[in-house]
């Protein structure tokens, strides 16, 4: 299913069961597998979903790989609707946003059933392991 702006790059393939909504853009050459669901983000080219994915508000860069499961969440529950930060050379950055996923650099590889917390920011070539927890740091 299709709702809302989206774009999508020459030779890229979205299968069957897939949801893609809030404004999405894929590069070219990508994949999205069956049951997967993206909300307002960007996937460059050559980057791939398994299937049975969820990626909110994040950026993802060339030539990602997201095994199966793997979510990128875009809300902290636990935090009662505190704004996204971002830790980035030992500076915190506030979002101003209460969604917000992750910036995933080219090349990274996310394991099956990986979470990665809002706010996380994977530099490029970053390995997850499968059932990793990316989980930023702590909070105030």
């Amino acid at each position: 299913m299709l709702k809302g702006a989206i774009i999508i790059g020459e030779g890229s393939f979205v299968a069957s069961g897939a949801y893609l909504r809030g404004g999405v853009y894929l590069g070219s050459n990508c994949i999205v597998g069956p049951s997967c669901e993206i909300k307002s983000s960007f996937m460059l080219s050559g980057s791939k979903l398994a299937h049975f994915n969820f990626v909110g508000d994040s950026l993802i860069g060339e030539g990602v790989n997201i095994e199966a499961g793997a979510i990128i969440a875009n809300y902290r529950n636990e935090l009662d609707g505190a704004d996204i930060k971002i830790l980035h050379d030992g500076d915190v950055i506030v979002t101003g946003v209460k969604k917000f996923g992750a910036l995933v650099g080219d090349g990274c590889k996310i394991g099956a059933n990986a979470v990665i917390a809002p706010g996380a920011l994977l530099r490029p070539n970053t390995h997850v392991p499968r059932l990793g927890l990316i989980d930023q740091f702590a909070y105030d």
